[in-house]
C-alpha cells in the first residue's frame, strides 16, 4: 500500500510539473507575440522598383525582429491620407514635392524621412527615334497635376525643346511656355495614363516606373531624358511625430543599406541611381 501511495504520489509531481512546463512555454510564445514589433509601410501597385526594395527591406528588418508589412494601393493618394490618418507608419513612392502639395492641400504634417533614389523623366515615342525626327506639331503628353507638369515642363526646358518664362523653375504651367519652335501640342493626362499614351501620342513623358512595363530604357529609348534633381527623390516619408522614432529609423536604415544600393546599381543602373552615400 505503501509503494502504491509512492507512486501515485509521484505521478501527480509528474503531471504539475508537466502542466507548468507547459504554461511557461504558453507564457514565453505570448511574451514574443507582444514584444514582436511590426511597421507599416504603404506603397503604389505601379512601381515595381519600391516593391523590390521592400522586399530587401523586409529581410533586414526581419533580422532585427521587425515584422515589415507592405500596404500596397492602387493609386498616388491613399498612401498619403493612409498616412496622415495614422493607418500606416509610413509611405515610399514620392517625391518631396509631391509630399508637399499634399501637405497643403490637407493641412497634414507628412516629412521626408530619406531620400532613396532618382526616377528621372524620360520623353518616349513609339514612332520617332530622335527628337529630330520628332515633327513640328506633334502631340506630346504630360502629366495633368500641377507637381509633375511643373517638372516636366522644366525638363523640356532644360533641354531646349521649349523656353519658359524668366523666373518659371519647376512651377510652371502651358500658360507660361514662352517659346515653342516646333509647336508642340501639349496634351495633359493623369499621370497613370502616360503609358497607354505612348500609343496614342506622338512622344510621352514617363517615369522608370511605367516606361519599364514597355520594355523601355533611358539610354535605348528614350529621346530625352531628365539630369536627377534631388528634391524629385523617391524617398520614404513619415509624419512629423514618428519621424525620429526607432521603428522608422530602422526602416529608413534598411531602404538605404548596402544591399540596396547594391541591387539598384546592379539592376537599374539608369532608371534608378541611388540617392543615398
Amino acid at each position: 500500500m505503501k509503494k502504491l501511495w509512492m507512486m501515485i504520489t509521484a505521478l501527480l509531481i509528474l503531471l504539475v510539473g508537466c502542466g507548468k512546463a507547459e504554461n511557461e512555454t504558453e507564457e514565453n510564445t505570448n511574451v514574443e507575440k507582444d514584444t514582436e514589433q511590426t511597421i507599416k509601410v504603404a506603397t503604389a501597385s505601379s512601381i515595381e522598383i519600391v516593391s523590390e526594395i521592400m522586399e530587401i527591406a523586409e529581410k533586414l528588418l526581419a533580422e532585427q525582429g521587425i515584422r515589415l508589412e507592405n500596404v500596397v494601393v492602387s493609386d498616388n493618394i491613399q498612401p498619403n491620407t493612409a498616412l496622415a490618418e495614422k493607418e500606416v507608419d509610413a509611405n515610399f513612392f514620392q517625391h518631396a514635392l509631391w509630399m508637399q502639395t499634399f501637405n497643403e492641400n490637407n493641412n497634414s504634417n507628412l516629412v521626408v524621412v530619406e531620400p532613396v533614389y532618382h526616377a528621372a523623366l524620360g520623353l518616349y515615342s513609339k514612332e520617332y527615334k530622335s527628337m529630330e525626327e520628332l515633327p513640328e506639331g506633334a502631340t506630346i503628353a504630360v502629366p495633368n497635376d500641377p507637381t509633375n507638369l511643373g517638372r516636366t515642363l522644366a525638363f523640356l526646358d532644360a533641354k531646349g525643346v521649349i523656353q519658359l518664362k524668366e523666373g518659371t523653375g519647376i512651377y510652371g504651367t502651358l500658360q507660361d511656355i514662352e517659346e515653342n519652335p516646333k509647336k508642340y501640342q501639349f496634351k495633359e493626362v493623369d499621370l497613370l495614363m502616360l503609358a497607354r499614351m505612348y500609343d496614342d501620342a506622338d512622344a510621352s513623358v514617363m517615369y522608370p516606373s511605367y516606361a519599364m512595363p514597355l520594355n523601355l530604357s533611358p539610354s535605348k529609348d528614350a529621346l530625352l531624358v531628365e539630369d536627377p534633381i534631388d528634391d524629385f527623390a523617391i524617398s520614404l516619408v513619415a509624419r512629423e511625430d514618428n519621424a525620429d522614432s526607432d521603428l522608422v529609423q530602422k526602416l529608413a536604415d534598411a531602404v538605404t543599406s548596402p544591399e540596396v544600393k547594391q541591387f539598384l546599381e546592379e539592376n537599374y543602373p539608369e532608371s534608378a541611381a541611388p540617392a543615398f552615400e
